[in-house]
């Protein structure tokens, strides 16, 4: 059975201490054409923009991750928040209404935002677009869920750990996408934790009618009706054009919103290194010099800091470099 509609889809932070974990779904047209290129390596010149999202951007530099988020999303945004406003799966109002009112800036203050990408590296972008609808692979939109570190620990007092919580995003961005294709699609996403079978933890899914293909370690595959089919691999970020894309622009979208957490504590000085929000030293020390500040601003820890108990649910996946 074949589908026209492609879906890739890759989370960024699920192994934060802070930021939050974004979930990033891309949908493309395929024809046989565009199956055999998702299917196969790609050029090598195509490779040197869409590729593991480790090796081409990081931390700090995310200017091609912004070109492509930037080429997928419709109409010109002309800054950063309007880019983030068309690519948002929840609304900002939606995500910042659970916000205390006096640390809603934290997460939502867009001021002296830019881009960084110049018009040459957009240019090129557009060129490499180009390129894969020439091999069939017609690039269609982007939509990211955002879950802030407010809403990773409410989940967690309700039983949800972060694993749980990527998959369900996960759905919700398949599903999303299947309404704007109107079509059954063939989504590829990123395998989380190490959960081998999947049917006991769906969530926006959990009763949809569907049947196993396979469950294993380094692939489970679920066939729905009126879904289409839902792919699960292992790796599928170093292999999946259209999940290394979304890691591409999921990494943009954390970036952005991790940059505005540090910029709300002048305690966080121009010249000290920008923390990544991950489990390193440069975090750890933003951590203990805003101790205060958050303490006079009254900044609740569960905005600030993910909770650190065990997860229990799934054993988390090991990397050797964080997404």
């Amino acid at each position: 059975m074949t589908f026209p509609y492609r879906i890739g889809v890759d989370e960024n932070g699920l192994g934060a201490r802070l930021g939050p974990m974004i979930v990033t779904a891309v949908l493309a047209r395929v024809d046989e054409r565009g199956s055999r290129t998702l299917g196969r390596k790609l050029p090598k010149r195509i490779r040197a923009d869409l590729d593991d999202s480790k090796r081409l951007v990081s931390h700090g530099d995310v200017r091609l991750a912004e070109a492509w988020a930037r080429s997928l999303s419709p109409g010109t945004p002309r800054s950063p928040q309007a880019l983030l406003d068309t690519l948002l799966l929840e609304s900002k109002r939606t995500l910042s209404e659970p916000c205390p009112s006096h640390v809603k800036s934290q997460c939502w203050n867009a001021r002296g935002e830019d881009f960084q990408a110049d018009s040459e590296l957009c240019q090129r972008i557009e060129k490499q677009r180009e390129a894969l609808a020439e091999r069939g692979v017609t690039l269609v939109s982007a939509v990211s869920s955002v879950w802030c570190t407010k809403r990773l620990n409410e989940a967690r007092e309700r039983g949800v750990n972060r694993f749980v919580a990527d998959l369900h995003a996960m759905e919700a961005l398949v599903l999303s996408l299947r309404e704007r294709a109107r079509d059954n699609v063939v989504a590829t996403c990123g395998k989380v934790g190490g959960i081998g079978s999947y049917g006991k933890f769906f969530g926006p899914l959990n009763g949809v009618l569907h049947s196993v293909v396979e469950e294993g370690h380094k692939q489970s595959r679920y066939y729905f009706p009126s879904v289409g089919e839902l792919h699960f691999v292992r790796d599928a970020d170093a292999s999946n054009p259209l999940v290394m894309l979304a890691s591409l622009v999921g990494k943009y979208v954390r970036e952005l919103l991790m940059a505005r957490i540090v910029r709300f504590y002048p305690e966080h000085g121009e010249g000290d290194a920008s923390p990544s929000g991950y489990h390193d030293p440069v975090s750890d020390a933003f951590v203990e010099r805003t101790l205060l500040a958050r303490h006079n601003r009254r900044v609740p820890d569960t905005c600030f800091e993910r909770a650190r108990a065990a997860e229990q649910l799934v054993k988390p996946r090991v990397r050797a470099e964080r997404a």
